[in-house]
């Protein structure tokens, strides 16, 4: 058999049997993805290259607490820092929300509390409730309103400890 015959066959029994063909172009801003399902339909998305993020321990997002007005505005919930510099009106400054600046404040914002004592990432001892607040507050305003720049340094994690367990609540 030809070799362009047996090209043309493999074409024509990968076709039927839905192959994914996958083409990809990279140009210097933005990656574009061709997926052909079929014949019938061909999507082409479009996707921005990730900016590498930043990792911050708590003394680093400190200085990010909106008290210069020459320094952007962060917070950490779950260990994920946003910019809130959009916010300014809420987080700069004097203003409401100021106290979650510069902070990871988990813990506040699972129970909706501007306590100093409630501005850490612990979560141990919280509801259900305030577990799903938590969640629905980072789904809805923080992962849908401001861009992601960064993580919290994890703790090390001493493995001669006893080992800690999660208990559901």
């Amino acid at each position: 058999m030809e070799l362009r015959s047996l090209i043309l066959m493999f074409l024509s029994v990968s076709h039927s049997l839905g192959l994914f063909i996958l083409f990809t172009s990279v140009s210097a801003q933005n990656q574009v993805k061709v997926e052909e399902q079929d014949s019938r339909s061909t999507d082409v998305k479009f996707k921005k290259k990730q900016k590498y993020t930043r990792v911050f321990n708590d003394e680093q997002l400190s200085v990010f607490d909106g008290s210069s007005p020459d320094q952007p505005i962060y917070l950490a919930i779950k260990g994920i820092v946003f910019d809130v510099t959009s916010g300014k009106e809420y987080y700069g400054k004097g203003a409401a929300y100021n106290a979650l600046a510069g902070k990871d404040c988990t813990r506040a914002v699972a129970k909706m509390s501007l306590d100093p004592n409630d501005l850490t990432s612990d979560v141990d001892g919280l509801s259900k409730e305030e577990l799903g607040n938590l969640d629905t507050v980072l789904k809805e305003t923080y992962k849908a309103k401001y861009p992601i720049i960064g993580h919290m340094l994890f703790k090390r994690v001493d493995m001669n400890s006893p080992p800690l367990y999660r208990v559901d609540l």
